[in-house]
């Protein structure tokens, strides 16, 4: 059995697909999860609780933690080192392998691009929280304990990346014919991942016994856009005009007085103000794939809105 723990996000209907096309069984488990086509059960559980989250891994042999909290520095101090303790723990007593998808804040702000050696240097107090949850579960694979991998994503968008924040800025609004918007500086580079090569690269990763009890950059396609060159790929695809406003620092934390979500967000924007590099080409020597070509992903997700908007008139 394979358990998906948190899936009811992007990530987690992507793997879902892949698995219900190779005829693997699985379980989907969430506070409140949603069946999909394929799966072989689903699972309410609250991975907070040890309890229950012993019940959801048990009888499984690989274990995918993707779960997502509210997006708030407190509830993640309060409650990612119980779900990573807890789904570690629940592994062991299973004998399942974990694989814990993971992003990008632990590294900090960082000159040149992101690689899976580059240093731990959380700059944000949510990046400090991933970077213990990723020296936990390092800390166990290399003392034997288990089986584990990291596998990490940039910012991500999508066909259902209903959070991702191209999707958010980007996608939602030129589908209901309102003006998108950038973070900070629209003319550096700014790598993205495409969810379907996310879910892909998940499922490569956990078929491949070598690559176990490693830290892996999930494929993410190299010489990414510009903010600029990314709406003009999307603003094409609706058939308008790439206008476009950009939201400075001061506006972002006007507005988070008014919005937790986007106060939460302030001290993230080290990432948006200067190149953002994502490096996948360990995976892609290994496995052959090194994403897909932005102008398609961008063109499957602008179809995607298109499809959801035609839908609801």
């Amino acid at each position: 059995m394979i358990t998906i723990l948190g899936a009811g996000g992007a990530i987690g209907g992507e793997l879902a697909k892949h698995l219900a096309a190779s005829n693997q069984p699985f379980r989907l488990v969430g506070r409140n999860p949603r069946g999909a086509p394929g799966a072989t059960e689903t699972i309410a559980a609250d991975l907070t609780d040890l309890d229950q989250t012993i019940r959801a891994v048990a009888g499984s042999r690989v274990v995918y933690l993707l779960a997502g909290l509210k997006y708030d520095h407190k509830v993640w101090r309060e409650e990612w080192p119980r779900v990573m303790s807890n789904t570690i723990e629940a592994c062991k007593r299973a004998g399942a392998k974990l694989v814990f998808f993971d992003n990008v804040y632990m590294y900090g702000r960082v000159t040149g691009p992101m690689t899976e050696e580059t240093l731990f240097n959380p700059c944000s107090l949510k990046g400090e929280i991933r970077a213990k949850l990723a020296t936990l579960l390092i800390g166990e694979w290399k003392s034997g304990a288990l089986s584990g991998l990291i596998a990490r994503s940039a910012d991500f968008y999508g066909p259902r990346a209903g959070n991702g924040v191209p999707n958010l800025l980007v996608f939602e609004p030129l589908s209901k014919r309102r003006k998108p918007s950038w973070l900070v500086n629209d003319s550096v580079p700014h790598s993205l991942t495409f969810t379907p090569d996310a879910a892909r690269g998940l499922v490569e990763l956990s078929g491949r016994p070598s690559a176990w009890n490693q830290t892996w950059h999930l494929p993410t396609t190299p010489n990414p856009p510009t903010g600029k060159e990314l709406i003009a790929m999307a603003a094409r695809e609706f058939g308008v005009a790439p206008d476009h406003r950009l939201l400075g620092r001061f506006m972002i934390r006007i507005a988070g007085w008014f919005n937790p979500l986007v106060a939460e967000s302030y001290e993230m924007l080290y990432q948006s103000d200067s190149p953002y590099l994502f490096d996948s080409g360990k995976f892609a020597r290994e496995f052959g794939f090194g994403g897909t070509p932005y102008a398609d992903g961008v063109r499957a997700t602008a179809a995607a809105f298109q499809l959801g908007a035609a839908a609801k008139a």
